[in-house]
């Protein structure tokens, strides 16, 4: 039966295993440590057999204890329990490993393996449906502990989903999902409009992507900092959009490979300038974005068609994909896009961009409409 001793050694001797293996894939041995260390102080808490002696005051001593190796401190214990809490379904990791016992750390009645995956990974609770978690495999593969840090503080399961799939497509940096979530990344993107956005997302890579998978809406290019939401003209955001080229790929999303600005062409003997053309390492293909400081119209749509027609005609190589289109402009009648787009080239998108994020009250008026629908 579990007593505080045995816990202590237990994560005592689950650390130096761990640190024995890191020299080879140190981020998915740390990760596992630290989820193992959270299992161990759950199941104390829930079955020691001396538990009521230590009460509240567990981590504590337990930090106590362990105080002379580096990273295990009274905090780092409550986020390694909050991590297990959080993702329950590592346990398929983790006991897949033959050289970890966890079997022998369990007692008649607690979560076994078998149990353990019918909780929902992303919460607590289980509140996210099964087909919206992401594969706990992919996540030991592709996100560090220092990943995990970040999306342990937030507390929706749906958003932290979202975070988990864009971070492992995008190939995100720790600092960049920082900068994603500071940005509120979820609250302006289709996965708060389309419950089954995460869904669709699941099954795919950053290498595995298809042109209408790349399209946001909105883009928020709030990074601008112009005064009041000014756009002036379009030649001035497309200016200060070069001026801040790195974020706005970022916003643009993962492959943009920035190409031209203003690129000349010649129709019929005229000459026509393209605002902004990059190519898209992944998709193999010639993206043409057009910004407009006005609503959508459908003239704006034929002007973008023209240009891909003449990409598909003049520029697109052997081994590169269709042109794709993207026409950006401060507000779309979903209604005329409809109509306009008719007939037209099939990789012709229409999005949205804002220049501001939406203020706090409005951003939890929102959230609180889309909990209902969800």
């Amino acid at each position: 039966m579990t007593s505080f001793d045995s816990i202590v050694k237990q994560i005592e001797s689950t650390h130096w295993f761990f640190i024995s293996k890191a020299s080879t894939t140190i981020n998915q041995f740390l990760t596992m440590r630290n989820w193992l260390i959270g299992y161990y102080i759950v199941e104390y808490e829930q079955n020691g057999s001396d538990k009521a002696q230590y009460g509240d005051r567990l981590i504590e001593l337990v930090a106590q204890k362990l105080k002379s190796i580096k990273g295990i401190d009274r905090r780092a214990l409550f986020r390694f329990r909050l991590f297990y809490n959080s993702y329950p379904r590592i346990i398929e990791v983790v006991s897949s490993n033959k050289d970890i016992d966890i079997q022998g750390f369990m007692r008649v009645g607690s979560l076994t393996p078998l149990s353990v995956t019918n909780l929902i990974m992303g919460s607590v609770t289980p509140q996210l449906d099964k087909e919206l978690q992401t594969d706990p495999w992919r996540l030991i593969q592709n996100l560090s502990y220092s990943h995990i840090e970040q999306l342990l503080n937030l507390d929706d399961p749906l958003k932290r989903a979202y975070y988990e799939i864009e971070a492992i497509k995008g190939v995100w940096s720790v600092r960049e999902l920082k900068r994603q979530i500071n940005s509120l990344s979820y609250e302006r993107s289709a996965a708060a409009d389309d419950p089954q956005f995460l869904s669709k997302q699941l099954g795919l890579s950053s290498e595995k992507i298809t042109p209408d998978q790349l399209i946001k809406t909105p883009y928020v290019f709030d990074f601008l900092n112009l005064p009041n939401g000014i756009l002036g003209s379009e030649s001035k955001l497309e200016h200060a959009l070069i001026l801040n080229l790195k974020n706005f790929i970022l916003e643009l999303g993962h492959g943009f490979c920035f190409e031209a600005q203003q690129k000349r062409i010649v129709i019929g003997g005229e000459y026509f300038f393209i605002d902004l053309v990059f190519y898209h390492r992944i998709l193999k293909c010639h993206i043409i974005i057009e910004l407009k400081v006005d609503e959508f119209s459908h003239a704006n749509a034929g002007q973008l068609n023209t240009y891909i027609q003449y990409y598909k005609a003049k520029e697109q190589q052997e081994n590169d994909s269709p042109p794709i289109g993207i026409l950006l402009c401060t507000n779309k009648n979903e209604e005329l896009v409809q109509y306009a787009l008719g007939g037209m080239d099939e990789n012709l998108f229409v999005s949205q961009y804002k220049t501001a994020l939406p203020t706090t009250e409005q951003l939890e008026a929102f959230l609180k409409e889309e909990k209902k629908k969800l």
